[in-house]
C-alpha cells in the first residue's frame, strides 16, 4: 500500500512535473515552505504531576492549577527587549550583550571546604582502617587527593560561561527553529527553590547536546549555573578540562575499584564530599539517569545511579535536610547527533573533532530549511527525604523471570505466581556498592521511578506520528495525522507541534527527507513511500517516542491476540473474533505473562505499582477505547443495576496496593466479568495499529528464539549478539520489514533469555561465556518458547 498526501495547488503550479524526487523537494517542501510557530494552542493537557502515593506532600505543595495557564517560551528568542540597551546596534548584538548581563555567582573556596569535609580529613589523618591515609604522609595523601578533585571538578570560569553561552546561544538559532519550555513547569521549580532545599535535576538523554542545551536553559531561566555529571567515556581529556570550567563533574575512575581498596575508599570520599559541598551550597546539580545515545548496554545509567546515590547518601547522614527532585525530559523533532549506523562502540569526543562537527552542521544548516523543534520538560519537584520515607513501605517480595515464566512457557504449569518481576540490567558502580543493601535498593527504584516520570510527561513530537503512520502504511497521511493527534491528547499526552495541518505535515516529511521517497502521481496527488533498509530501521526508532502514550492499550491489545491465537485463526474474519467470549481472569493471566516478557527497560513501570494494579490499568484502558465491551452472562443481573445490593454488608471493589487491612480480608470481586471484541468499524484498523506498535520487538524476540537452533554456542555475549543482530538483518531482508534489525533489540532478547534461563553465563579462561542451558538444548523447548512469543504477535 502506499501513503498519500494531496499537495496544494500553488505546489502543483511550482513544480515541473518532471517526476524527479528532486524536484519535489525544492518545490513543495522546501523554499516555499509555510512557517510553522508551534504550541499555539491554550488548552493542552498539563503533564509531569508527581506521584500522588510516593509524595503526597509534595503533590499539593508545589503545584496550583493557575500554572496550566502561562503558556510556552521560547528560549533561544533573544531580542532588544531582553537586553537593558536600546537601538540598532543591541539589534544585531543582543545575543553577546544577554550573555553579559547573566548573574553568575562565584565562590573560590570550594576546594577548600571539600578538604576541610569531615571524611576527608578522617582520610589525611589516617583514621579510616584501609585507606589511603593509614601510615602515610599526610602531604602525600593530600596531593592525591587534590588530584582526585581536579579530576572531579574546578571552579567555573565565568567568562568562559559567558562566552561559551553566546556561543551556544548563537549556534542553537541556527540548528533548530525553537526551543520552547512551559512557563507553568518553570514556576513550579522556582517554587520549589524558595523552599531552600537545594535542586537536583534528573534527565532522560537523547542526545549528546543535552549536556549543553539543559543547562544552558536553566542558566537562561535564572537558576545559576548548573554543575552536569557527564560521562568521562564520552570525552577526551582536553575536551574534559574545557567542560570542567564551565561546570561539568566527572567520576574518577579509583571509585569503581574494590570497597577494600584504599585508593577507592579515597576516591569515594572524595566524591562523596564534593557532593555534600555542592547540595550544601545550593548549586543546582544535574544528572543524566539514561545512558549516552547509541551506547549498546541497558536504558539506565550506571553513571547516573552512582551520582544519584551519592546524593542520597547525603541526605541519609544528614548533611542536609533534604534535597528537592526535578524529572526532566527532552523532545527532538530529529535528534541532532543520531548516528546512521547504532552498532558502533562509544568513541570518546575530543575537542577538534567536537569543534569539526559544529561547523559541519552549521555548513549544513546553512541556507536549509529543515530545522526541527526542541520541547524541554521540567516535571513536578518532589521531595527526597518524603519520597524515601513512603517508598519503602512499597516494596514487595520479588522473584526472577526464570521462577515466574519459565514453567509456564514449557507448559508444566498454567497458573501465574503472584508476586513482581526482579529485573536489574543496570550495572552497579563502586560509589553504589559502597552504600547499605537497603539504600542501593533504594536508588535503582528511584532512578526508574523519575525516568518513567520524566518519560511519562515527555511531548510527542510530529516526526514520531509520522514515522508511525508510514511504518503502518496508512494511505490518507493528513486524516491519519489528525486522528493520531487527537487520540495523544485525549490520553493526556501533550504534542510538540501546532499549526496548519498540511504546514504541518509538509515539514514533517522535509526534516524525514532523508527516510522517505515523494512521487507524484494523478491529480496532483504525492505518494511517500519509506526508503527500505536503514531508512525504516530509523523511522522505527521515531515511533518508539510514540509507544508511552499507547503502552497500556498496546499491551491488552496484545494479550488479546495472545488469548485468541489458539481459538480463532489470526487471518479469519473480525467479526468471527467478536463472537469469542473473553473472560476477566483470562485477559489478566495474558496480560501478566506479556508484561513479565517485556523486559522493564521498555515497560518502564513505577516500583510503588502493583502488576494487579497494571491490569486493571491495562483493562481499563481497552474498555475505554471502545475495543472491548462487557458482556452480561446469561440470568445473571446487569452490573448496573445496583438497586438491591447491600453496600454496607459487602464492598463492590477489590483491596489493591496498599489497602490491605484485614476489614478487607472477605472482600470479592464480582466474578464472571466476560468481554467481547467491539465490531464498530474503527476497531479493526485500531486493534492492529496497536498491536504494531510492540511488534518490532516481540518479532526480535521470537527470530532470536529461532537463532536458538541456528547459532553456535558457547560463545561470548558480544560476538553472540552480533551475529544475532546480523540474523536479524537477513530476516529484515527476506521479509522486507526492517523494524526488528536493531542491535538495542539484539542485546534486550539475549538478556531476557538469560533472565528466562534460557543463556547461561558461564567463566571461561577466555572470559565469560554464554551457553545453552540444559532445559533449552532440545528443539522441543526452543519451539515452545518461540511459539510463546509468536502468540502475541499480530500479523
Amino acid at each position: 500500500m502506499d501513503t498519500m498526501l494531496k499537495s496544494n495547488p500553488q505546489t502543483q503550479q511550482r513544480s515541473n512535473h518532471n517526476g524527479q524526487e528532486t524536484s519535489l523537494w525544492s518545490s513543495g517542501f522546501g523554499m516555499k515552505m509555510e512557517a510553522i510557530i508551534p504550541f499555539l494552542g491554550k488548552y493542552r493537557p498539563f503533564m509531569g504531576r508527581c506521584c500522588q502515593t510516593c509524595t503526597p506532600k509534595s503533590w499539593e505543595s508545589l503545584f496550583h492549577r493557575s500554572i496550566m495557564d502561562l503558556g510556552f517560551c521560547n528560549v533561544i528568542l533573544v531580542k532588544e527587549e531582553n537586553t537593558r540597551f536600546r537601538g540598532w546596534l543591541v539589534r544585531r548584538l543582543c545575543y553577546f550583550l544577554w550573555s553579559l548581563e547573566q548573574h553568575i555567582p562565584t565562590s573560590s573556596d570550594a576546594s577548600q571546604k571539600i578538604m576541610e569535609n569531615t571524611g576527608v580529613q578522617n582520610l589525611l589523618l589516617g583514621r579510616v582502617p584501609g585507606a589511603a591515609g593509614e601510615g602515610q604522609a599526610p602531604e602525600l595523601v593530600k596531593k592525591e587527593v587534590q588530584r582526585i578533585l581536579g579530576y572531579i571538578q574546578t571552579t567555573p570560569c565565568p567568562f568562559l560561561l559567558r562566552m561559551f553561552s553566546w556561543a551556544l546561544l548563537w549556534f542553537l538559532n541556527r540548528l533548530f527553529l525553537n526551543v520552547q519550555l512551559h512557563k507553568g513547569q518553570m514556576k513550579m521549580v522556582q517554587k520549589a527553590v524558595q523552599e531552600g532545599s537545594p535542586l537536583v535535576f534528573l534527565s532522560t538523554h537523547k542526545s549528546l547536546l543535552d549536556g549543553f542545551l539543559l543547562p544552558f536553559v536553566l542558566f537562561s531561566q535564572g537558576l545559576g549555573v548548573v554543575r552536569v555529571a557527564l560521562d568521562s567515556r564520552t570525552c577526551s581529556p582536553a575536551l574534559r578540562t574545557l567542560l570542567r570550567k564551565l561546570g561539568g563533574l566527572f567520576l574518577p575512575p579509583e571509585v569503581n575499584l574494590s570497597l577494600d581498596s584504599s585508593e577507592g575508599i579515597l576516591a569515594r570520599a572524595v566524591v562523596h564530599a564534593t557532593v555534600e559541598e555542592l547540595l550544601t551550597s545550593g548549586q543546582p546539580l544535574l544528572i543524566f539517569l539514561e545512558e549516552p545515545p547509541g551506547y549498546p548496554g541497558p536504558r539506565l545509567s550506571a553513571l547516573g545511579q552512582a551520582w544519584l546515590g551519592a546524593v542520597v547518601q547525603a541526605v541519609q547522614a544528614g548533611i542536609i535536610a533534604d534535597a528537592t527532585l526535578v524529572p526532566v525530559a527532552i523532545a527532538y523533532d530529529l535528534v541532532p547527533d543520531a548516528p546512521c549506523n547504532m552498532n558502533h562502540d562509544l568513541a570518546p569526543l575530543g575537542l577538534w573533532t567536537g569543534a569539526l562537527a559544529v561547523f559541519r552542521r552549521l555548513c549544513n544548516c546553512w541556507g536549509c530549511h529543515r530545522r526541527g523543534c526542541v520541547r524541554v520538560h521540567l516535571a513536578q519537584p518532589f521531595s527526597l527525604q518524603e519520597y524515601t520515607i513512603n517508598a519503602r513501605s512499597c516494596w514487595g517480595s520479588r522473584q526472577t523471570l526464570e521462577h515466574l515464566l519459565q514453567p509456564i512457557v514449557l507448559g508444566e504449569c498454567s497458573v501465574v505466581p503472584d508476586t513482581e518481576k526482579e529485573q536489574e540490567w543496570t550495572p552497579s558502580t563502586g560509589l553504589l556498592l559502597a552504600l547499605k543493601e537497603d539504600d542501593q535498593l533504594l536508588v535503582r527504584r528511584l532512578s526508574r521511578h523519575v525516568l518513567s516520570a520524566s518519560v511519562a510527561s515527555s511531548a510527542v513530537m510530529s516526526t514520531a506520528i509520522m514515522a508511525t503512520l508510514l511504518l503502518l502504511k496508512h494511505q490518507k497521511l493528513l486524516g491519519e495525522f489528525s486522528w493520531l493527534t487527537e487520540e495523544t491528547l485525549l490520553r493526556g499526552f501533550d504534542v510538540g507541534f501546532s499549526g496548519q495541518l498540511r504546514c504541518l505535515a509538509q515539514h514533517t516529511l522535509s526534516l524525514l527527507r532523508a527516510q522517505v521517497v515523494l512521487l507524484r502521481v494523478h491529480q496532483g496527488d504525492l505518494v511517500v513511500v519509506p526508503r527500505p533498509g536503514p531508512g525504516l530501521t530509523h523511522l522505527a526508532r521515531l515511533s518508539m517516542e510514540l509507544l508511552p502514550t499507547f503502552l497500556s492499550e498496546a499491551v491488552g491489545a496484545c494479550a488479546v491476540r495472545g488469548l485468541l491465537a489458539g481459538r480463532v485463526p489470526p487471518e479469519g474474519p473480525w467479526e468471527l473474533q467478536g463472537l469469542e467470549l473473553l473472560s476477566q481472569d483470562e485477559l489478566y493471566r495474558q496480560i501478566l505473562l506479556l508484561l513479565h516478557l517485556l523486559p522493564q527497560d521498555l515497560l518502564l513501570p513505577q516500583p510503588c505499582q502493583s502488576s494487579y494494579c497494571y491490569c486493571q490499568e491495562v483493562l481499563d484502558r481497552l474498555i475505554q477505547c471502545g475495543l472491548l465491551v462487557a458482556e452480561e452472562t446469561p440470568g445473571s443481573r446487569p452490573a448496573c443495576d445496583t438497586g438491591r445490593q447491600h453496600l454496607s454488608a459487602k464492598l463492590l471493589w477489590k483491596p489493591s496496593g496498599d489497602f490491605t487491612d484485614s476489614e478487607s480480608d472477605d472482600f470479592e470481586e464480582p466474578g464472571g466479568r466476560c468481554f467481547r471484541l467491539s465490531q464498530q468499524s474503527r476497531c479493526p484498523d485500531f486493534f492492529l495499529f496497536l498491536c504494531r506498535l510492540l511488534s518490532p520487538i516481540l518479532k526480535a524476540f521470537a527470530q532470536a528464539a529461532t537463532f536458538l537452533h541456528v547459532g553456535q554456542l558457547p560463545d561470548s555475549e558480544v560476538a553472540y549478539s552480533e551475529k544475532l543482530f546480523q540474523f536479524l538483518q537477513a530476516c529484515a531482508q527476506d521479509e522486507g520489514i526492517f523494524e526488528c534489525a536493531d542491535p538495542h533489540l539484539a542485546i534486550s532478547a539475549i538478556w531476557t533469555f538469560k533472565d528466562l534461563g534460557v543463556l547461561q553465563q558461564m567463566p571461561s579462561p577466555t572470559g565469560p561465556q554464554l551457553h545453552l542451558s540444559p532445559t533449552f538444548a532440545t528443539r522441543d523447548n526452543q519451539d515452545k518458547l518461540e511459539q510463546f512469543i509468536r502468540q502475541f504477535i499480530c500479523s
